[in-house]
């Protein structure tokens, strides 16, 4: 059970860093932060949960880390393409509404 809680926060914290990356330049500063910044946090859920650092839970997190960055990018990718304004922060795009038709 915790296991399955750690991805899904995982997941989650990573939405806003993907949908960072999308609206920055390729290999620019903030694009290296906006995949390099939540490492810490993972770890720290980890430790806290428990987790520890069995081989078992490589794949769930690794994949809901990258399944989060993706989904970011996809959620970027589509207000964009619909030419909504997007700041490259996605809470900041749902606190204004850019984010909803």
């Amino acid at each position: 059970m915790t296991l399955l809680l750690v991805t899904i926060a995982v997941f989650v914290l990573n939405l806003p860093f993907g949908y960072w990356r999308e609206s920055t330049r390729k290999f620019s500063l903030q694009w290296i932060l906006a995949i390099h910044l939540p490492v810490p946090f993972v770890i720290a859920m980890r430790y806290l949960s428990g987790l520890g650092w069995q081989f078992y839970t490589y794949p769930f997190l690794i994949g809901a880390f990258f399944l989060g960055q993706y989904a970011g990018v996809l959620i970027s990718r589509r207000r964009t393409a619909k030419l909504f304004p997007v700041s490259g922060c996605l809470v900041m795009d749902v606190w204004h509404g850019r984010t909803t038709q």
